[in-house]
């Protein structure tokens, strides 16, 4: 079983050894420049802690692979429509 790393700096939390990510090629979630993320989305939807994954990406600033089901311009374009309510 292999786990997903947190980012650096972070200490990994009690979610992490639910997600089916845990249980899953790592390299599915970070693929190679024009590989697919299709796979790595599908395991997310069919995972129990993809919500808290997610927020875990957004809180953390990741910039790079799967996250919760969604891919690096997803995640951008959520901070960007946080940053926008906040500052309404």
């Amino acid at each position: 079983m292999t786990t997903r790393p947190a980012a650096a700096g972070a200490r990994p939390t009690a979610w992490q050894a639910d997600g089916l990510c845990a249980q899953t090629d790592p390299e599915l979630f970070h693929p190679e420049k024009g590989g697919t993320t299709a796979y790595a989305k599908r395991v997310c939807l069919a995972c129990e802690v993809r919500i808290e994954c997610l927020e875990y990406a957004l809180a953390n600033g990741e910039l790079h692979g799967v996250w919760g089901g969604m891919g690096p311009d997803q995640r951008k374009a959520i901070r960007r429509a946080r940053d926008r309510r906040r500052s309404a």
